[in-house]
């Protein structure tokens, strides 16, 4: 599932705040995406007139949402000078894409258990309306939170205990896979990655994990995303950034 490859122009549809996230909505009639997967995005105008030329090399972004009409939606946080130019762009401006790319998800059961942390929820928002899923969303406080609107029936965990569970999402998920072992879709930081692949390998159980990482490119040139897994070090961005929990070491 990918557009012709190279990167194109397009043009920012809509933008939304949510909470501490800002939600991108842009024109790409040329692609259909699977959730999981991602682009490298740039603002078209003033990328790399920063501070030391910064930022220089586009950003690796999560699909939100892909429709059927062209329009897809990522889920961004400003956190450093690429995702900063990224959230302020409005309706009209333009941007340069290059996506989809990598491997997302495969087809899941309804009762597969997706979790998320921050950021990371952005691509389980398109495997829950695609195929279904419980969600078990973790955030750091019930600002940040304000993207489990996004979901249907979301259980919520937030760091600071301002809304719902007080503490980890892994304290949800420990909780429902001894009740009912399922299989795991995740995405978030590594630490909670980590967590979740442990779980489920003490478990017997099949994990789905997003891997999230510094990318240059985007497909595979620069070797700046690998991972080591049983069969070598592998590509986020081409051999991932979904992989079995069981595979990675």
């Amino acid at each position: 599932m990918s557009a012709p490859f190279g990167r194109r122009r397009s043009v920012v549809h809509e933008r939304v705040e949510l909470g501490r996230y800002v939600v991108l909505t842009v024109a790409d009639p040329l692609a259909r995406a699977r959730p999981g997967q991602f682009y490298m995005l740039a603002a078209a105008r003033r990328w790399g007139g920063g501070q030391g030329e910064r930022p220089f090399l586009a950003r690796a972004i999560s699909i939100m949402r892909a429709g059927a009409d062209g329009a897809v939606e990522f889920l961004l946080e400003d956190v450093g000078p690429g995702t900063e130019r990224l959230c302020e762009l409005a309706a009209g401006d333009e941007v340069t894409l290059l996506g989809p790319l990598g491997n997302g998800f495969e087809r899941c059961e309804p009762e597969t258990l997706l979790v998320g942390g921050g950021i990371g929820v952005a691509p389980l928002l398109g495997v829950q309306e695609a195929w279904g899923g419980s969600a078990l969303l973790g955030f750091r406080d019930g600002v940040h939170a304000e993207a489990a609107k996004l979901f249907q029936d979301p259980v919520i965990a937030t760091d600071d205990g301002s809304l719902g569970h007080h503490g980890f999402v892994t304290d949800l998920l420990e909780r429902e896979l001894d009740s009912e072992p399922r299989a795991v879709y995740a995405c978030g930081p590594p630490a909670l990655l980590e967590a979740i692949g442990e779980s489920a390998r003490r478990r017997g159980i099949a994990a789905s994990l997003a891997l999230e990482a510094p990318m240059a490119c985007g497909f595979g040139a620069c070797y700046g995303c690998v991972v080591a897994t049983a069969d070598g070090y592998r590509r986020v961005c081409v051999d991932g950034p979904v992989f079995e929990a069981a595979a990675l070491r």
